[in-house]
């Protein structure tokens, strides 16, 4: 497979993923996939927005999210969210400490 044809195959699978997590299963709460797998949509909004930087293009964390999304965050969030037991928030605390806080830097 040239470099062209994967770039394109990975671009797809990703988009595939971003539908599937916005539009297919919106209901699946970001705390959720932290706590079980180590990220969550704004994980992946994050990493596209560095992507964007890495290629000198100026993006913060709100235009990152609102690329991935498809809005402005508030609004999903205001759509979608729901309010997570303390159980869940005591292990989003760790999740997100072994996977984001312990990564950085």
């Amino acid at each position: 497979m040239d470099a062209q044809t994967k770039l394109e195959i990975e671009a797809a699978a990703f988009r595939r993923l971003q539908k599937h997590l916005m539009q297919d299963r919106p209901d699946v709460q970001n705390i959720d996939m932290m706590n079980l797998a180590g990220f969550c949509r704004n994980c992946l909004s994050r990493w596209y927005q560095e992507a964007a930087n890495g290629r000198g293009i100026d993006m913060d964390k709100a235009a990152g999210r609102e690329a991935f999304y498809g809005m402005p965050y508030d609004d999903w969030r205001a759509a979608n969210q729901t309010e997570a037991s303390a159980e869940k928030q005591a292990k989003f605390a760790v999740a997100f400490k072994e996977n984001v806080t312990d990564r950085e830097g």
